[in-house]
C-alpha cells in the first residue's frame, strides 16, 4: 500500500507537508507553516488529521519556513522520529526555527502590551526553547545517495537550485518511485545552481508558485539601478522586504555588482537582518551548494553594513536619506521590516521594492495591489510610497522554466500533482502540461488522500 495525503500547500505556496504512508512507515515530506489569509494561517492552530507520534520520520525539502516552520510544533506535539535533510538546510534550521519562534513570542508580547490581540493573552504558536528542543532530530544526508528509512522506504535527495541545500526528495517504495520537487530553483541563477535532471518517477509532486506567468526577461540588474537611482534622485529610502535566505544574498551580490560599475551612487546599504548575516555565513560554509568563489562571497558580504541590534535598527528610521534597507521579512508578514515600513512608507520619497513571490493576504500582496494603507501592530499605516517588484530576481522557476526541466523526464510519470501554488497558478501549469505533454495531471485538495499503487 502506498498513499498520498496532501496536508499543505493546496491552493496556496504555503504550508508544505505531505503525508506518504508506505506500507506501515508513515513519512511525512516538508513541515511548513501556513502564512498569508488568516484562515490559512488559522489552520496552524488546527490538529492534524495525523498524530505526530505516529509519523517515523520527517524530509524536509529546504529550510524556508513554509517547509519546515511547523517542525517545533510536530516535535512539541509528539513527533520523535528524525528530520532528515541536506547539510545546509540542517545549518539554516538551527538559524530559521529558534528565529520564527522568537517573532512569535515577541509579536505575541506586542500585542498583549497594545491590547489589539481578540485572545488575552495571546500566545505564541511555539517558542524560541521549543525550536531549539526539536534541532537535535535534525540529520544531514548527502545528495545523490541512497538512505534506508526501514520497511522497504528509501530516500535520495536531488539539487533543486531553490537555495543552499534546497533538494528534491525522491522517495522509493519497493519498485514504485515518488518525486516531490520542493520549490524549483531556476536555470540560469547567479548564485544557484540548475535543478538536477530527473530521468523517471512514477509520481511527481510539482511546485507551481509561477505556473501562471513568466519572468521578465530584462536583466534584473538594469531593473534595480533604475529604481534606485530614481528613488535617490528625490532624495529617498529603497526599503527592501528580504526573505533572509536567498533573496538577502541575491541583492547583496546585485548591489556589489552595481556600485563595483558606478551604475548606482555609493549610498549606504544596510542589512537589517541578523538572521540573513547568519544565513551568508552559510554560503561560506558550504561551497558545492552555491556558484560563488570564496571571493566573490566576501565581495558580496562587504557590501552592505549589518544591523545588529533593535537600537540600532530604530536608528534607521530617522537616518538621513539616501539609503537601501534590506529588512527581513519577504513577504512583509513580520520581522524588522514592519518597523520600517510603519516610518518609510508613508513618504513618497520612498521605494518600497519586492522582489520575491506575495502570497494572497499578506502585506506584500496588498502593496503590490495598490492598497492605500496596510495593518500593522493593530494600526492602519498608509503608503505612500512607489511600490514596486522586481519577478525576475525571484529564486522560483517560471512557468517556462518549470516545462523546460519537465522535458527532461524519458518517460511521463504515471501521475503528476500540481501543488504549491495559488489556484489560478496551479491550474494553468496544469492545463500547460496536459496539453503540451499529454501527461496526465490535476491539482489536490486539502487534506485529499490518494492510492499511489
Amino acid at each position: 500500500m502506498l498513499k498520498l495525503q496532501f496536508l499543505g500547500a493546496t491552493g496556496t505556496v504555503t504550508g508544505s507537508k505531505y503525508l506518504l504512508t508506505a506500507g506501515r512507515r508513515r513519512i511525512l515530506v516538508d513541515c511548513g507553516l501556513f502564512q498569508g489569509l488568516k484562515q490559512l494561517r488559522l489552520r496552524n492552530w488546527e490538529r492534524l488529521p495525523v498524530e505526530p507520534r505516529t509519523v517515523d520520520a520527517v524530509v524536509l525539502t529546504h529550510a524556508h519556513i513554509d517547509h519546515s516552520g511547523y517542525l517545533p510544533l510536530f516535535a512539541k506535539n509528539g513527533f520523535r522520529g528524525k528530520v532528515l535533510c541536506s547539510s545546509a538546510t540542517r545549518d539554516l534550521c538551527e538559524i530559521l526555527l529558534p528565529d520564527a519562534g522568537y517573532l512569535q513570542e515577541e509579536e505575541a508580547e506586542y500585542a498583549n502590551r497594545r491590547g489589539f490581540s481578540k485572545h488575552s493573552p495571546a500566545l505564541p504558536l511555539y517558542t524560541q526553547e521549543d525550536a531549539r528542543r526539536c534541532l537535535p532530530q535534525l540529520v544531514s544526508i548527502g545528495f545523490d545517495k541512497d538512505v534506508d528509512l526501514g520497511g522497504g522506504v528509501a530516500l535520495r535527495l536531488h539539487r533543486s537550485g531553490h537555495i543552499v541545500g534546497a533538494a528534491m526528495a525522491e522517495l522509493r517504495y519497493r519498485d514504485l518511485k515518488v518525486l516531490f520537487t520542493g520549490d524549483l530553483g531556476r536555470p540560469n541563477d547567479p548564485l544557484m545552481p540548475p535543478p538536477a535532471r530527473i530521468a523517471r518517477t512514477d509520481t511527481l509532486i510539482v511546485e507551481s508558485t509561477y505556473g501562471d506567468r513568466r519572468h521578465d526577461p530584462a536583466d534584473p540588474r538594469v531593473l534595480l539601478a533604475e529604481i534606485i537611482n530614481r528613488t535617490i534622485g528625490r532624495g529617498g529610502v529603497v526599503l527592501v522586504p528580504v526573505y533572509a535566505v536567498g533573496r538577502a544574498q541575491s541583492l547583496m551580490y546585485y548591489l556589489r555588482d552595481l556600485k563595483t560599475t558606478q551604475a548606482i551612487p555609493d549610498v549606504p546599504v544596510y542589512l537589517n537582518s541578523p538572521m540573513a548575516v547568519d544565513a551568508t555565513r552559510i554560503f561560506r560554509e558550504h561551497p558545492a551548494d552555491h556558484r560563488l568563489t570564496p571571493e566573490q562571497c566576501q565581495a558580496m558580504c562587504s557590501v552592505a553594513t549589518v544591523v545588529n541590534t533593535v537600537e540600532e535598527s530604530k536608528r534607521l528610521n530617522s537616518a538621513p536619506a539616501p539609503m537601501i534597507v534590506l529588512a527581513a521579512s519577504g513577504m512583509a508578514t513580520g520581522g524588522r521590516v514592519l518597523h520600517h515600513l510603519k516610518s518609510f512608507a508613508p513618504d513618497p520619497r520612498n521605494t518600497i521594492l519586492f522582489v520575491g513571490f506575495q502570497a494572497a493576504g499578506t502585506r506584500g500582496a496588498a502593496m503590490l495591489n495598490g492598497a492605500h494603507s496596510v495593518k500593522i501592530h493593530g494600526e492602519y499605516v498608509p503608503v505612500r510610497a512607489e511600490v514596486r517588484a522586481i519577478s525576475n530576481l525571484s529564486a522560483h522557476a517560471d512557468s517556462a522554466e518549470i516545462l523546460d526541466w519537465l522535458d527532461g523526464f524519458e518517460s511521463a510519470p504515471r501521475q503528476t500533482y500540481i501543488t504549491h501554488g495559488e489556484p489560478t497558478a496551479a491550474d494553468t501549469l496544469r492545463h500547460r502540461i496536459e496539453e503540451g505533454k499529454r501527461w496526465a495531471c490535476r491539482v489536490p485538495d486539502y487534506k485529499e488522500i490518494v492510492e499511489l499503487n
